[in-house]
């Protein structure tokens, strides 16, 4: 009796009932050109029959087989599955930004992106209120201001749409980081399981949350 191997994670199966799409989550959306030619390299290889960018900074990979679904995603430079992290460029480039946006969200990429949570968890960083990189509707959202950073919860552009709510404001980056690692904890704690993080603050509701999180009301 042969097993089949397990999928990656992220990996879907296609409306054929026969092919599979991976994504892949280039931190914060950022590719060097040496990421561009391996992910050409690897579609000439396997024959992709189409890529696409999401509408979240991914990029999804449709058509391939099982075993060349698994050969790709073990070959590409940037991980499969977990949570993703949008962000808009940030003091790095834009003129308008007042928050490095890509600074917080490569963090937040590399301390959440794949961690176990209740649902899966979006986020969205945008360097000032201009809010390119949609951080209101994301179940966790950053928010630049000349004063620090805004931050907000409960978010969802869903078939449900919900705009997220403020939990705090004037944050350093430090500090964004510790309370996003306070509510994830809290979230992963009380939400059961598939509940997204809209349907957690609207039941909880954000003035009990910002006690249970020790927020000054």
């Amino acid at each position: 009796m042969t097993h089949e191997k397990q999928l990656p994670p992220g990996v879907i199966l296609q409306r054929d009932g026969k092919t599979f799409a991976a994504r892949i989550t280039p931190p914060s959306g950022r590719i060097s050109a040496q990421d561009l030619e391996k992910m050409a390299e690897l579609v000439r290889t396997y024959e992709v029959p189409a890529v696409k960018l999401t509408s979240g900074q991914r990029i999804g990979f449709y058509g391939l087989s099982r075993e060349n679904v698994n050969a790709l995603c073990e070959a590409m430079p940037f991980r499969t599955g977990g949570h993703y992290v949008q962000a808009c460029p940030g003091t790095d480039w834009c003129k308008f930004a007042t928050q490095d946006a890509m600074g917080l969200a490569q963090t937040l990429e590399e301390k959440f992106g794949s961690l176990p949570t209740s649902a899966k968890i979006k986020l969205g960083i945008s360097g000032c209120t201009f809010c390119c990189a949609e951080s209101r509707v994301r179940d966790i959202g950053f928010i630049g201001t000349p004063k620090g950073w805004r931050m907000f919860v409960g978010g969802n552009s869903g078939m449900k749409p919900r705009i997220g709510e403020e939990l705090a404001k004037e944050l350093s980056t430090q500090k964004a980081l510790g309370l996003c690692q306070k509510f994830l904890d809290l979230y992963c704690e009380m939400a059961p399981a598939k509940q997204r993080t809209s349907r957690f603050v609207k039941k909880m509701g954000i003035q009990s949350l910002k006690e249970r999180l020790g927020l000054n009301l």
